[in-house]
């Protein structure tokens, strides 16, 4: 009767995707992983679920376990290897994040009129200047009907409608419990983004003080708006709405929900376009949340698996256009990712390249993009270790900036779902960690399409992990390809056939 690690083994060989046997003694940065006895420690990742195609979730990190043996004899692996193993899977210091959902905001339209509207909070954007009554009567209709409250207490606060002014009052009598002035600056920045995102995010401010439940927003002023403006002011006010209420507070043993639910824009008008343009906004938002969750999260909660697993959370919710498809270790070398596996060779937390797709769900595609995103979930700058008070080492959780941007926007496009565009976003995943296999400086390593790179700095980690994936995107024939580096705060986009070049030394540059 076969011995039960012998059954464990032929099992393991069945899985759809072959654990890769020899990742403590393959030379970091070959192109081919070196053969091995099967006599080793196995620290083999249990794949669930049947072979599925390219661009189908390959594994669920979450589910991933890892087991310890030894095959030669049957026996299970002495204790102390076992709690090697578990060292792979339990997270430092057992912390765990509590649930946390974006703000469940309804941001809405109206045609209701401002003295008419009953509610927490009203808040007035008056561009500076902008409250002489005989020039703007949406002002003077409002004050009026308030008894001239409006314009004494201006008067008071010596409040003139420039940019980072506010106040807010308490009234009693009326449909609405406060009324609040917002200054929005000059007139001329009427079309811009910036200026409505930051009313919008004032009015998130006051609703959280006061412990508001509703609110409504309204633009004072004597012009009309283009319809372009409209679009713009109502996107960036539900933005600015959304992501103030925001607070990430997952790691926190106490906090404050916010209690607001509903923001009414009052006198845009209802139109289709602009209905579009709020329900747009609001899932835009939610990208963002999900990328300054990912941002704020420590090293030692999200590891690369588990950011694996967040890419299959955003992506179940949308099968109908996203697709997911993880590359393990063993993958990457098939793949001769030399470059990345170098950086990641140190770390016991396995590489994890992450692989997301969007198709439209009608018609022909346009145009393929790729948009790369570094994913250092921790940088310790390795043998060329970050030291002193100013290598922000303890910050270094923030260089997966770049894969949590890609990540949110993968989210926001998945439930925006254009059409005329396919998008490919990729993800290197790893951690640039210091052991005895780890990568040392003046190492040569060989890259997916085959160039050699001399490393004389260890801490120029970034460059190493996007070059395999750049290859890897430009492989997909994507006709443009974006890399993102948030901690250098670079984005850099170009034409998909000019990412190659010639035998590189890598060093640290002084920035």
């Amino acid at each position: 009767m076969a011995s039960s690690s012998r059954l464990v083994s032929q099992a393991l060989l069945r899985l759809p995707f072959r654990p890769h046997l020899s990742f403590f003694s393959s030379p970091i940065g070959a192109i081919s992983p070196s053969s091995s006895s099967f006599s080793r420690l196995l620290l083999l990742s249990a794949l669930a679920g049947s072979p599925r195609p390219l661009g189908a979730c390959t594994g669920r990190s979450g589910l991933t376990r890892f087991m310890a043996f030894s095959a030669d004899n049957g026996a299970a692996a002495s204790d102390s290897k076992l709690n090697s193993a578990a060292a792979l899977v339990a997270p430092v210091g057992l912390t765990s994040p509590a649930d946390q959902a974006a703000p469940q905001v309804a941001v809405s339209l109206s045609e209701v009129q401002a003295r008419d509207w009953k509610g927490d909070i009203l808040a007035v954007g008056v561009f500076e200047g902008g409250m002489v009554k005989e020039e703007n009567a949406i002002f003077a209709a409002l004050d009026n009907h308030l008894g001239g409250i409006l314009h004494d207490v201006a008067t008071e606060e010596d409040f003139s409608g420039k940019s980072g002014q506010s106040f807010i009052i308490r009234l009693q009598g009326h449909g609405f419990k406060r009324i609040g002035l917002v200054g929005l600056g000059k007139a001329t920045a009427a079309a811009t983004f910036k200026t409505w995102k930051a009313f919008g995010e004032t009015v998130a401010t006051a609703a959280k003080t006061s412990q508001a439940s509703s609110a409504a927003v309204l633009i004072a002023t004597p012009e009309s708006f283009s319809l372009d403006v409209k679009l713009t002011l109502a996107s960036a006010i539900a933005s600015g709405v959304i992501l103030g209420l925001h607070e990430d507070t997952r790691y926190k043993t106490e906090s404050k929900k916010p209690l607001l639910r509903s923001v009414e824009i009052l006198g845009l008008g209802k139109e289709s376009l602009l209905e579009d343009k709020l329900e747009e906004a609001i899932k835009l938002s939610a990208g963002v949340i999900s990328t300054r969750q990912l941002v704020n999260s420590p090293a030692n909660v999200l590891t690369p698996s588990v950011l694996a697993d967040e890419a299959l959370k955003i992506t179940l919710p949308h099968t109908n256009v996203l697709s997911l498809q993880i590359l393990e270790e063993k993958d990457c070398r098939d793949l001769k990712m030399g470059a990345y596996l170098g950086v990641a060779a140190a770390s016991t937390n396995p590489p994890k390249f992450i692989h997301l797709q969007y198709k439209p769900p009608t018609g022909d595609v346009k145009i393929k993009l790729a948009i790369v995103g570094k994913g250092l979930t921790f940088d310790s700058g390795g043998y060329n270790l970050k030291t002193g008070a100013g290598s922000k080492i303890e910050l270094m959780k923030f260089d997966m900036g770049g894969a949590a941007a890609a990540l949110g926007a993968a989210k926001a496009i998945g439930a925006i779902q254009p059409h005329g565009v396919e998008v490919h976003f990729i993800i290197a995943a790893c951690e640039n960690m210091i052991s005895g296999g780890g990568m040392r400086p003046g190492d040569i390593l060989t890259a997916s399409n085959g160039k050699t790179i001399e490393v004389n700095n260890t801490d120029a980690e970034g460059r190493l992990t996007l070059a395999d994936a750049l290859v890897y995107a430009c492989n997909l024939g994507v006709d443009k390809v974006g890399s993102m580096l948030i901690s250098s705060h670079i984005f850099l986009i170009g034409q998909a056939n000019k990412y190659s070049w010639s035998n590189l030394t890598i060093e640290q540059s002084k920035s």
